[in-house]
């Protein structure tokens, strides 16, 4: 369960300094402070559900969404998100994990996003597609003489049976508002295998 200070502090209006009562708690782990004002019972989160309320407006993607999607064989220990409107990237250290958010352009922002849930608890994640771009846009190369294949497959270490479900015609939905060649050879690369 997910709590605000609001909230907790009109639950423990009874006491008679609910600030000190909170203090108490959290030092005796009954509660976990996330950040200042989000507070969630032990044991009873999931870092998704908080990668959103953490920093926002924000959506799960990048590496930690390709791993969750099997796209990636690694293990992602960072929650990384992509936020618009921020002036620069921001990283929360919280005693629950490591959540990273990303900048990215504005204009792709509301594209290829989906509501999931854990436990009835909504969080927001980038569709695989969505996810690959967002993680692309993230390397700085002009794209010019890049082989995307050997990027993907050898440096991002995409699966190639994962690759071969994503669909084209987002890609080619998105590519262009993200204003990078590399994103547009991703779209090339997967019309030349037949996505």
């Amino acid at each position: 369960m997910y709590y605000n200070t609001l909230y907790l502090m009109s639950t423990l209006s009874d006491y008679s300094s609910p600030k000190s009562k909170l203090t108490n708690m959290v030092k005796s782990d009954e509660i976990v402070r996330i950040r200042r004002g989000l507070y969630v019972k032990e044991g009873r989160y999931d870092k998704k559900v908080l990668a959103n309320m953490i920093y926002g407006p924000s959506y799960i993607s990048f590496e930690y969404a390709l791993s969750w999607y099997g796209m990636i064989p690694e293990r992602v220990e960072v929650v990384t998100s992509a936020v618009f409107n921020k002036n620069k990237n921001k990283e929360y250290e919280t005693p629950l994990g490591r959540f990273g958010y990303y900048y990215i352009t504005p204009s792709v922002y509301p594209y290829g996003i989906i509501r999931e849930e854990i436990d009835k608890e909504p969080f927001l994640i980038a569709t695989k597609e969505k996810a690959l771009c967002d993680t692309l846009c993230k390397i700085k190369s002009t794209g010019q003489d890049l082989d995307i294949e050997a990027l993907l497959l050898d440096d991002l270490r995409i699966d190639e049976t994962e690759l071969l479900t994503l669909n084209g015609k987002d890609v080619d939905l998105i590519a262009p508002l993200y204003g990078r060649l590399l994103i547009l050879k991703l779209s090339e690369y997967l019309k030349k295998r037949g996505i």
